[in-house]
Formats: C-alpha cells, structure tokens, sequence
C-alpha cells in the first residue's frame, strides 16, 4: 500500500497547485480515492497514479457544480446580467 501512497500524494499536489482552498480540498479527497480504487483495481502504482489524477480532477469538478447552485442571476438597474452569492 506504501508504494500507493507516494504517487498520490504527488498528483494531488500537481492537481491542487492553481486552485482556490475548496478546490483543494476536492480535488484531494477525489485524487486519494481516485488513487485506492485505482491501485487496488490494477495492483499497480501506474494504476493508482491514473485513478489519483482522475479522482482529482472529478473532486473539483463536482465541487464546483454543488458550489454553483449557491449562485443567482441578478440584473443591475442599468439592465446588465451579472452572478452573485444568493440572498
């Protein structure tokens, strides 16, 4: 399992390095299940390297869409759309 770990936490770091906290944190939680299911399923470190990048990517994508739905359109009295923070 240790020979696992290593290739994770590696692409979770290379993952997370352009992203705001809560993308971080996703993207860690996804790229550490990414990398279990993926190396228990292949038996390899190349596996659990393929499944830590994929469980990334997969946390901050789903982060974002629960985080979106906290977000409203509005229009200013100009008439211009713009997104914000729901009240």
């Amino acid at each position: 399992m240790r020979k696992f770990a290593i290739p994770a936490v590696l692409m979770a770091g290379l993952a997370t390095a352009g992203c705001t906290t809560t993308d971080q944190d996703n993207a860690v939680i996804g790229g550490a299940a990414g990398a279990a299911i993926g190396g228990i399923a292949t038996g390899n470190v190349k596996g659990a390297a393929v499944g830590a990048a994929i469980g990334a990517g997969t946390g901050v994508l789903l982060g974002r869409v629960a985080e979106g739905s906290s977000r409203c359109y509005y229009k200013d009295r100009y008439g211009r759309k713009y997104i914000a923070r729901c009240r």
